[in-house]
């Protein structure tokens, strides 16, 4: 499946030069051009990686940023023409994972988009964004819709990764007792229907 990245950037040449590149390296790319609506389109279609300009209208990259690192860990590449160094390292202390200074080349940035996705590969890193707005954090147990954390017991937690990541399917009781409990230790068949 190809990585979805969201480009906000207001400068419209700039952006769609960005979107050509980031297509042609095998990304599925989108554009936005207005800072407020970075954070609702986020949450409703989960992007892989988000190339954020610092200077927009109606909400800076910073404000942005720091929100969206309120409810995701999606990387952040922040890119601007501020160059001063506490900008940088603003931008960095507020959850950014890279930071590139204009003006660019659009290769280095593909470099460092396809850095950061070798990176994850090597992390164990186990956050699946779903299209559906959920968002499992499988390292810290944690689950999100739209941004808001529910609050699941484990069994809970395994029981929505195993659901929302085969929609359509229907399981038996036993298929979701085998595949919650691999290890065949006795529990109650029963077990689901309380978490249900």
């Amino acid at each position: 499946m190809k990585k979805k990245i969201l480009v906000v950037e207001d400068e419209p040449k700039l952006a769609n030069l960005l979107i050509d590149y980031l297509k042609a390296s095998g990304f599925e790319a989108f554009w936005l051009d207005d800072g407020a609506r970075v954070i609702q389109w986020t949450k409703e279609n989960c992007p892989d990686l988000i190339i954020l300009d610092v200077m927009l209208p109606n909400k800076d990259g910073f404000e942005i940023c720091r929100e969206i690192r309120s409810f995701s860990t999606i990387p952040i590449i922040m890119v601007t023409a501020r160059i001063e160094e506490v900008d940088r390292i603003v931008g960095l202390e507020l959850g950014a994972d890279d930071y590139i200074c204009k003006p660019f080349s659009p290769r280095e940035l593909i470099a460092r988009v396809k850095a950061i996705f070798r990176r994850m590969n090597f992390k164990d890193d186990k956050a699946i964004s779903f299209p559906s707005g959920f968002y499992l954090d499988e390292n810290s147990l944690k689950a999100f819709l739209n941004g808001q954390e529910l609050h699941l017991t484990t069994v809970e937690f395994r029981l929505l990764k195993i659901l929302i990541s085969n929609p359509g399917r229907v399981f038996t009781r036993s298929q979701l007792m085998d595949i919650m409990y691999p290890d065949n230790r006795i529990v109650s068949d029963r077990t689901i229907d309380s978490h249900c």
